[in-house]
């Protein structure tokens, strides 16, 4: 049997990067059980002794740590060293080996990637413009949009809309419903926006569909479930994309953030053409 392991995550910000690269770092060992805690804006030697003396009351216990003030990261690497605790400091080294590449010295400031600079203003106009032009809504300013995704139900449009809005790109998506049509200015567009339609395997929408039917207790929708109505759709949306020349992604066994990727590589050729 797995020893199962407490693993503390401390942060001198908001906990988010130390977040994501725990989750990346977990992802690569299939048998590794844990407990996670996180504590947020650690910024004083009193909070580290607090989070210590937890640690040490606990069996197995890990601390991964972003503390990017010289003196906090000494502290709570010394102090973990003392009592025996696994103990990493997650940027420590690379804003050190970066500093010397660049022949400057570090700021050492905590949340310093949340400064309020035009970078984080276009983020949270792309979140607001993907928000509210989610699902065909307010499709009247398609020329305001970085991406514009199209498909069927059930392709994930939705969140990997909201994912790209995160980076920072303002994303319209469309879905292809029945008999709606496609508005006639993004025909237009062709190779001049990045359009991409998104398809899935069909057996596999049909399950997903069923789920959301069974939730929302509508039993009234058979088309919207039925497999040859989502071969049809899907084969209608194919030939659509096709027509256009609007790349296609099947998101079938992607996750969302693999699909992002992906789409953020097309753009980035189209934009360059």
């Amino acid at each position: 049997m797995n020893q199962k392991y407490n693993v503390y995550l401390v942060s001198d910000s908001t906990g988010e990067t130390l977040d994501r690269i725990f989750l990346s770092l977990k992802s690569q060992f299939s048998n590794f059980e844990y407990e996670k805690k996180e504590f947020a804006f650690v910024r004083t030697e009193q909070q580290i002794d607090k989070i210590i003396k937890i640690c040490s009351d606990s069996k197995n216990s890990i601390i991964l740590y972003t503390i990017v003030e010289t003196k906090l990261a000494k502290y709570i690497s010394n102090i973990c060293e003392e009592n025996g605790i696994p103990c990493f400091g997650i940027l420590g080294n690379l804003i050190l080996n970066f500093s010397k590449l660049l022949n400057q010295k570090a700021i050492h400031k905590p949340s310093a990637q949340h400064v309020l600079d035009d970078e984080y203003f276009k983020r949270i106009e792309a979140i607001q413009f993907t928000m509210y032009h989610d699902d065909g809504k307010k499709i009247g300013d398609i020329d305001k949009a970085d991406i514009i995704l199209l498909g069927v139900s059930r392709t994930n449009k939705t969140p990997t809309s909201i994912y790209l809005a995160n980076r920072g790109y303002k994303t319209m998506n469309i879905p292809l419903v029945l008999d709606q049509k496609v508005p006639e200015d993004l025909k237009s567009y062709k190779n001049k926006k990045c359009v991409i339609g998104l398809v899935a395997d069909p057996d596999r929408l049909a399950d997903i569909r069923r789920n959301r039917v069974a939730i929302m207790q509508d039993h009234n929708i058979k088309e919207y479930t039925d497999l040859n109505s989502i071969k049809e759709e899907l084969d209608k949306s194919k030939k659509l994309f096709n027509k256009y020349n609007w790349p296609i992604i099947d998101v079938t066994r992607r996750s969302v953030e693999e699909t992002a990727a992906s789409i953020l590589k097309i753009f980035e050729i189209q934009k360059n053409k």
